[in-house]
């Protein structure tokens, strides 16, 4: 930028009026310089380096804004994987909850199903205790009457060995009769006509019959075991009736008689 002073019209018109009368006050002053030119020069090489700036300052905001843009990009990118990851996770854990809920559900019913074979176990040990309970008491039932039938058995087997025609003959010559003794293995052997003051008088003996020798538990009048051995010992060594019937009157006539 530069500056110019211009003589103005009076000052000229009052040099050219004035000059023959020698040199003015003005022009002995001495001639200032400001530098225009120098000035001019700066301003315009500092317009120049503004210039310069503000095209750094463009630039630089234009790379800066184009950085923040690709930034962003970036981060959307970013997000968008990032929530593309958790639906996916979503997704998973939405899975494992059902094969959770799958399992447990499964697993109730194993329960419900154990605890059901639980009960049906328990009412099977239970119909089973009661049944080895009613086997064991049909058992005991059908023991006792096989019981009963082996010695009902033995009573028809030993009264089968008196039914000889014989048995006959001796009750009426010995005044002998047989009788039930309350039990199933033995017979009662009742004796008159022993004592001479009282035909009527009996005498009888329990004959054992549940083994295969005889025994003999109880009679009346008291006789010595002893001499009832002896009896016994001959009828089971000749397994002949008679010899007990005979043998055991004698005994009741020689008590009778003492």
């Amino acid at each position: 930028m530069s500056t110019s002073f211009e003589p103005s019209l009076s000052s000229s018109i009052s040099r050219q009026t004035l000059a023959p009368a020698g040199p003015s006050v003005a022009d002995t002053l001495p001639n200032i310089n400001f530098g225009f030119d120098e000035l001019r020069d700066r301003m315009a090489k500092f317009s120049a380096k503004f210039d310069a700036f503000i095209e750094q300052g463009r630039k630089r905001v234009l790379e800066e804004r184009n950085q923040f843009r690709i930034n962003v990009a970036e981060l959307q990118e970013d997000q968008r994987m990032k929530k593309k990851d958790i639906e996916i996770v979503h997704s998973k854990m939405a899975a494992t909850q059902q094969t959770i809920d799958k399992e447990e559900a499964e697993t109730r019913e194993m329960e419900a199903a154990i605890s059901s074979l639980a009960a049906q176990r328990d009412n099977h040990l239970a119909t089973r205790d009661t049944l080895k309970a009613q086997i064991a008491q049909t058992q005991a039932e059908i023991d006792s009457r096989l019981a009963a039938q082996r010695a009902h058995a033995q009573q028809q087997e030993a009264q089968s060995r008196f039914n000889v025609p014989e048995l006959d003959f001796w009750i009426s010559n010995l005044c002998l009769k047989i009788e039930g003794a309350g039990q199933d293995d033995r017979l009662k052997f009742v004796y008159t006509h022993i004592d001479e003051k009282n035909w009527e008088r009996e005498a009888w003996f329990e004959l054992v019959t549940s083994s295969r020798d005889y025994d003999v538990k109880h009679c009346r009048p008291k006789l010595e075991r002893e001499k009832v051995e002896r009896v016994l010992d001959k009828v089971n060594e000749s397994r002949e009736l008679v010899v007990l019937l005979k043998g055991m009157r004698e005994l009741f006539a020689e008590v009778m008689k003492a």
